[in-house]
This record gives C-alpha cells, structure tokens and sequence, in this order.
C-alpha cells in the first residue's frame, strides 16, 4: 500500500472518530431498565420474529464479493469525495449499532432482550465489515477497533434509544430501498457494485425495526402522556438531520440521478407510513410550513459551514447567532400540528415498498 493510501486510511478513521453535530454517534444507557423488559403482551409476534433472526436468512448473502477499480471514479472528483463521506458516515453508524447491542447483551440477563442483540450485532457487525470491504478497495478503510476505543460515548436514556432506533432502522430501510428500486428501473446510474446488495441489507434494518416495535407495544406507556412529546422530537431530529445531511452530498444524488428533496420526501413518506405500526401520531410532511422549515435548517447549516471555514471571533459569533436562528427554526416545526395515529391491532408489517 501506497504512503498517500495510508494517509488516506487514517483520514478515513478520523473522519469517523469526529463528533460533528450530525454525525452518527456511539451510545451507552441505562442497562437494568433493559433488564426488566417484559414482551409477554407480544409473545406471539416476538417469537415469530425471534425465530426468523435464528433462521438468519442473509448469511450467505454478505460472503459475496465484488471488484471494484477504484480509478473508475477519478474523473467524477465530487461524486467520490461525497460517495466516501456516506460511506464513512454509514460505517460508524453500523458500528456503533454493533457496539452498543454488545455491550447491552453483556449487560443484561433478561434472555429476550441478550438474544435479540446478540442478533442485531451480528447483522450490524456484518453490514460493517461489508462497507469496510468497498473502502478497502478504495484504500480507505476504517479501523473499527481504533473506532470502537477512541470515539467518544455519550449517555442516551433507554426509551430514547428505543425511539431513536426504531427510526433509524426504518429510515435506513426506506432509504436503501428507494435507492435500489430506482437503480433497478436506471442501471445506468449504478456507479459502485455495493448498491446490488442493499435489497437484502435494508431488510436487515426493516427486521431491527420491527423488534424496536414490539418492544414499545409490549411497553406502552412509552407511546402514551408525555412519552408522546418525545415521540415527536425524534421523528423531527430523524428527519431534519437526514434532510441536512444528504443535501450537503449533491454530487451523490446526481451521481444517482435522483432529486435530493425529491428522494428525502419520498423516504419521509414510507418511513412515515411504517411508523404508523407503532407511534400515535405522526407529522404533516406535506405541510408547506414544513417544507418552508426544512429549507430554512438547510440554509442555516450551510452558512454555519461557511463560518466555521471563515473561523476568528466573527466566524465564531455568527456561528452562535445561526445556531439560536436554527433552533428557534426547530422548535417552529415542532409546534405544528401532527396527525393522530390509532395503532392497528398486530404490530408487525411486511417489508412491501
């Protein structure tokens, strides 16, 4: 390997180590209230589910290889600088899937709860590796075990794990998926070999989700009273960072010949129909208010950029000044009406879109 290969790999980690505001983060929470979940209301359900992660379906399908010549993306500068930054972006969130599934089934002697993240880890730690491959292949890889001790950890309570990564599996679905479906109908746009595998990948997200589901149904006072604010909160956090963040890669989505804005409503629109299995309200991504508010955080992240590139005292000033604008601009979209939801009787649903 190359010395400007090396360098590139450590960029990789760092980049991955970094705690930018929305970059994916590592988590630890409050073991014994895990413990002491109970999933008796749904037993039927989980033991179904529970049976299909034993049968584990996409064992073979990550053994697959594929090659990959790294110069084919050297006349296209954007589309690779954006396409490595999702791939890091993906792998660190993974990874730290993985990681903190571990350290619950460590932690915990509730058999339900250790096996489900025995389960989920080993998915997660799958998809991991599988990313690390195609980056290998680019001479960038990540070194998770430096990722694993370096990255800094921070506390999340256990029913906001529960909200915040029932979200993240099933936007993370609705995203591979959307990108699959379109790639299928355009393989012209197809530029990296790893996109034939997201169909099988975004099921494994679909399956994680749906345990996050049960959990909350078989606990519901976290989908009641003021849980219900909360439930709030994550569904916008989810969805305006998504919007954000994959507004800050045009090259990617033109590389995919897709509209962002038009994609990330499009995502918003499943993720939204899936969480009517479980959430008691959900938001009015339609509404023009909202549109208009998910414009104006873009706006404001984009001139945080440029000061914090700017930098001094007057970068730093502004900075703070953007962040205020920004979130009295959040707590707008928080305050706008919601649509109810009555939850259905079963909780699980087919993966269908």
């Amino acid at each position: 390997m190359t010395g400007l290969a090396v360098s590139s790999m450590n960029d990789s980690t760092e980049q991955a180590l970094e705690n930018r505001l929305l970059a994916p983060r590592f988590y630890r929470t409050n073991y014994d209230t895990l413990n002491k979940l109970d999933v008796t209301p749904v037993r039927a359900e989980w033991d179904e589910m529970m049976a299909d992660f034993a049968l584990d379906k996409n064992r073979e399908h990550f053994k697959r290889r594929f090659q990959f010549d790294e110069t084919s993306l050297d006349e296209r500068p954007a589309l690779k600088a954006d396409f490595l930054d999702l791939l890091v972006s993906s792998i660190t969130s993974e990874y730290s899937g993985c990681v903190l599934y571990q350290e619950i089934e460590k932690h915990v002697e509730n058999k339900d709860i250790a096996d489900l993240m025995r389960y989920m880890a080993r998915d997660e730690s799958r998809h991991a590796g599988f990313i690390n491959l195609a980056l290998n292949q680019m001479g960038v890889a990540v070194d998770l075990s430096v990722l694993k001790q370096k990255k800094e950890y921070h506390y999340f309570r256990p029913k906001f794990i529960y909200y915040a990564t029932y979200l993240s599996e099933k936007i993370g679905y609705a995203r591979y998926i959307t990108i699959f479906r379109h790639l299928q109908r355009h393989p012209e746009y197809q530029f990296h070999p790893i996109f034939n595998w997201f169909e099988e990948w975004c099921n494994d997200e679909y399956a994680h989700g749906e345990a996050f589901a049960l959990l909350m149904r078989a606990n519901p006072e976290l989908l009641r009273g003021h849980n219900k604010l909360w439930i709030r909160f994550f569904l916008l956090a989810v969805y305006s960072t998504m919007y954000v963040r994959d507004h800050s890669r045009p090259a990617l989505y033109e590389g995919f010949g897709m509209d962002i804005t038009e994609y990330d409503y499009k995502v918003f629109d499943i993720t939204t129909e899936i969480s009517r299995q479980v959430f008691p309200l959900t938001l009015n991504t339609d509404d023009p208010r909202f549109r208009r508010g998910m414009d104006r955080l873009l706006k404001l992240s984009q001139k945080s950029d440029r000061l914090r590139a700017k930098g001094g005292v007057t970068g730093a000033l502004g900075r703070a000044v953007v962040a205020v604008q920004s979130a009295l601009t959040f707590a707008g979209l928080y305050l706008l009406p919601t649509q109810s939801n009555e939850l259905p009787e079963q909780t699980r649903v087919a993966p269908a879109w």
